[in-house]
């Protein structure tokens, strides 16, 4: 958990992946998460967090549904949004929400 608030600490966005083995559309992200990566480089940092695994986390921050996506930037968190989405999709939220030039 505190290596949670530090990573989230930083200038660079962080978007956390809550998932789970057994979600289908959890692994539909795997790919997308990916090429996003690729796409904005050294401007996002991608956390992926298994539900099952690290619940204390997923109750604090009130996980639902997976998979959901929280994006965090000076350890504020500036979006969430739950489900698949594309990866064009969540670079313009990435852009329109945090300090990216």
């Amino acid at each position: 958990m505190e290596k949670f608030k530090q990573i989230v600490q930083g200038a660079t966005p962080v978007l956390v992946d809550f998932s789970a083995e057994w979600c289908g559309p959890c692994k539909m992200m795997a790919p997308i998460l990916k090429q996003l990566k690729e796409q904005m480089g050294d401007g996002i940092r991608i956390l992926k967090i298994d539900v099952d695994r690290n619940q204390e986390l997923a109750n604090q921050y009130q996980i639902r549904s997976v998979p959901t996506l929280m994006l965090f930037q000076h350890g504020e968190r500036k979006w969430t949004g739950s489900g698949v989405m594309q990866a064009d999709q969540l670079a313009s939220v990435i852009q329109q929400t945090t300090k990216l030039v």
